[in-house]
C-alpha cells in the first residue's frame, strides 16, 4: 500500500488547483460572517439552497488591507455597506492553497452592480408580499390628530437628521410646543431593522399613547437604506396602531418603509416642516372659523333685530287698532246703557221705598206706639204665660220706657 504524508497530499492539491485555476474567477455567494483584524477583512462565505436557509457550500476568504484601500477608492462608502453579514455579493477571487493553512479565497474585486441587483430583486419580492398581505395602506388608515404634538422619534442619538428635526421643531416661527421623546436605534447596518421594529413595539405598549411615531435618519447611499426594505420592519410599521411618519433622508430612492408608513417625507427636516405647517393650517382654520362664526352671529343679530322691529311695529299697530275698537265699543255702550240703567234704578228705588215702609210698620217701635207692650225675660220675648213661673223677673217695655216686675 502506497503511503503519503499530509504535507505531500496538500502540496499535490495545491499543484492541481494552481494548474486548473491559474486566473481569478467570479464567485456569487453570501457573506455569512465578517471579522476585521489589523485592517484585513476575514470573511466566511456561504451558498444557501434555493428558497431555503440551508447552507450547501461554505468557504473562507480574505480581503487584504492594501486591496481594501483600492476597492474603497473605487466604490466609496458603498464598500462598507456591502461588507456585512447577510449581503449577497459577486466577488472576483483567486484561489490560494497553503500546505499549512489549507484553502483560502483571496478577494481582488467586488461587483457593486450585482449586490444592488440582488437587493432590488429582494426588494421587489418583499413589495409583492406586502401588497398580497394588504399591508401597504394599513398604517395610513390610522387616524392622525389634527395637530400631532406628542411625538416619539426613533433615530440614532448621533444622527445629524435628528438634530435638524429637533431644532426645526423647537425653533419654529409660530412658537408651537411639541413634546418629543427620542427612542434610540441603529439607522443602518444589520441590526437596524430589528432595533427599529423593537422600538415601535415598545412605543405602542406604553400606557400614555403618542400622537405619532417618526422614523428619522440623515442622508446616505442606496445601500445605507437597505435596512428600511426589511420585511419584518415593514410589517411592524404596518401593524402599528400609531401613525408612523418617515424622514429617511433620501431625495430620489423610495424605501419600502415609506410605502407602508402613514406619511412619507424626504428628510427629518421635511417631517418637522410638515408638522409645523399642519399646526399652522389648523390654527388658520380656527381663526377663519372664528371669523365666520362672528360674522354669522352679527348677521343673525341684525336679522333678529329687524324681526323684533317688525314685530314691535305690528304690535303697536294691532294694539292701537284694538284700543280704537274698544273705544268705539265703549261709546256704543255709553249710548245704550244709560236709559236702561236709569229705568232699572227707578224701579229699584220704588221697591226700596216699599221695603222701608213695610219695615217701619213691622218694627217693634211702631207696635209700641200703637199701645202694645213687649215683655221679655232674660232678654228673650215672653209669648206664653206657661213659660213663666213664680219668682221670675220680667221686663215690660212701653213706647216711652220699661218696668221690671216679679211673678207672684
Amino acid at each position: 500500500m502506497e503511503k503519503h504524508t499530509l504535507y505531500e497530499l496538500n502540496e499535490y492539491i495545491r499543484r492541481i488547483i494552481a494548474l486548473n485555476l491559474p486566473a481569478p474567477v467570479w464567485v456569487s455567494c453570501e457573506i455569512y460572517q465578517l471579522n476585521v483584524s489589523r485592517g484585513h477583512r476575514y470573511l466566511s462565505l456561504v451558498q444557501k439552497a434555493e428558497g431555503k436557509d440551508q447552507i450547501i457550500a461554505q468557504s473562507d476568504a480574505v480581503l487584504w488591507q492594501r486591496q481594501y484601500r483600492k476597492l474603497e477608492r473605487k466604490l466609496g462608502a458603498s464598500l462598507s455597506q456591502i461588507l456585512r453579514a447577510g449581503t449577497a455579493v459577486l466577488l472576483r477571487v483567486s484561489i490560494d492553497f497553503s500546505e499549512r493553512y489549507g484553502l483560502k479565497l483571496v478577494v481582488e474585486d467586488i461587483d457593486l452592480a450585482y449586490t444592488m441587483g440582488q437587493l432590488e430583486q429582494q426588494r421587489r419580492a418583499t413589495f409583492e408580499r406586502l401588497k398580497a398581505e394588504q399591508l401597504l395602506s394599513k398604517n395610513s388608515n390610522q387616524k392622525l390628530p389634527l395637530v400631532p404634538q406628542r411625538l416619539a422619534v426613533i433615530s440614532s442619538p448621533t444622527a445629524a437628521g435628528l438634530e435638524d428635526l429637533m431644532r426645526q421643531l423647537e425653533q419654529n416661527e409660530y412658537g408651537y410646543q411639541f413634546h418629543v421623546r427620542v427612542f434610540p436605534a441603529a439607522m443602518q447596518g444589520q441590526n437596524a431593522p430589528s432595533e427599529v421594529a423593537a422600538q415601535i413595539r415598545n412605543i405602542q405598549s406604553l400606557t400614555r399613547p403618542y400622537d405619532a411615531i417618526i422614523v428619522a435618519r440623515g442622508g446616505g447611499a442606496r445601500l445605507d437604506l437597505a435596512a428600511f426594505d426589511d420585511y419584518e420592519l415593514c410589517v411592524a410599521v404596518a401593524e402599528c396602531p400609531v401613525p408612523v411618519l418617515t424622514g429617511i433622508g433620501h431625495e430620489i430612492d423610495e424605501v419600502l418603509l415609506d410605502l407602508v408608513a402613514h406619511t412619507a417625507l424626504k428628510t427629518p427636516t421635511a417631517v418637522a416642516e410638515w408638522l409645523i405647517d399642519r399646526a399652522a393650517r389648523f390654527e388658520s382654520q380656527l381663526v377663519e372659523a372664528g371669523y365666520s362664526i362672528s360674522k354669522l352671529i352679527q348677521q343673525q343679530f341684525s336679522q333678529q333685530k329687524l324681526q323684533l322691529e317688525r314685530w314691535a311695529q305690528q304690535l303697536k299697530y294691532l294694539s292701537d287698532r284694538k284700543l280704537q275698537q274698544e273705544h268705539q265699543h265703549i261709546d256704543r255702550l255709553r249710548q245704550l246703557v244709560p236709559p236702561t240703567v236709569r229705568q232699572h234704578l227707578k224701579l229699584e228705588q220704588q221697591q226700596l221705598r216699599q221695603f222701608e215702609q213695610l219695615l217701619q210698620l213691622l218694627s217693634p217701635e211702631a207696635t209700641l206706639r200703637r199701645g202694645y207692650t213687649l215683655t221679655t225675660m232674660e232678654g228673650q220675648p215672653v209669648t206664653d204665660a206657661r213659660s213663666v213661673k213664680k219668682g221670675d223677673i220680667l221686663t215690660t217695655r212701653f213706647k216711652d220706657g220699661s218696668v221690671k216686675s216679679k211673678v207672684q
